[in-house]
C-alpha cells in the first residue's frame, strides 16, 4: 500500500483498503454510540469525558436520505455531487459524501459502505484519501 494520508485522520485512518471503520465513540455510562469521537461528555446522559471510551465503527449502514447538490460555492469539490445521511450498523447516523455523483440509481434503504478515495497529494508528494460511502458491493 502506498504512502497515504487522510483529509481528516480523526475521522479514519487511511491504512484500510476496504471498507475502513470510523474513529467513533461510546459512553460507559449509557452505551450511546457517537460519531465524530469528541471529549466534551456524554450528549445522551451528561456522563463526564472520562466515561466516553473511543471505539471503531464499522463503516457499514443504511441510506436513510439523500440529496444532490448542483450548485456549490467551495472550491474542494466539483458539482453535483450527492450526500447521504447513513444510519451505521453500530448505531449513530452520519452525513457523509457519496462515491454517486447523482441519486441516479439510488433507493431509501440501500446498503452502504465507507470506502476511500483519491483526494490529492500532500506536500510530500503523498497520496491523500478521503472517506466516502458507496452502495455495498459497488466499490469506488
Amino acid at each position: 500500500m502506498p504512502n497515504r494520508t487522510a483529509v481528516h485522520s480523526e475521522l479514519y485512518s487511511p491504512d484500510s483498503n476496504d471498507n475502513p471503520p470510523l474513529n467513533g465513540g461510546k459512553c460507559r455510562a449509557c452505551g450511546y454510540v457517537f460519531f465524530p469521537p469528541q471529549r466534551y461528555g456524554c450528549e445522551s446522559c451528561g456522563a463526564p469525558p472520562e466515561k466516553l471510551d473511543a471505539v471503531q465503527l464499522a463503516g457499514r449502514g443504511t441510506l436513510h436520505s439523500y440529496a444532490t447538490v448542483h450548485l456549490h460555492m467551495g472550491k474542494d469539490i466539483e458539482t453535483p455531487f450527492t450526500i447521504g445521511l447513513i444510519v451505521l450498523d453500530d448505531g449513530p447516523a452520519i452525513s457523509a459524501t457519496l462515491t454517486s455523483r447523482t441519486d441516479e440509481g439510488l433507493a431509501i434503504g440501500d446498503r452502504m459502505q465507507s470506502v476511500l478515495v483519491a483526494a490529492g497529494t500532500d506536500q510530500a508528494g503523498g497520496e491523500m484519501v478521503e472517506l466516502r460511502f458507496a452502495k455495498a458491493g459497488a466499490g469506488k
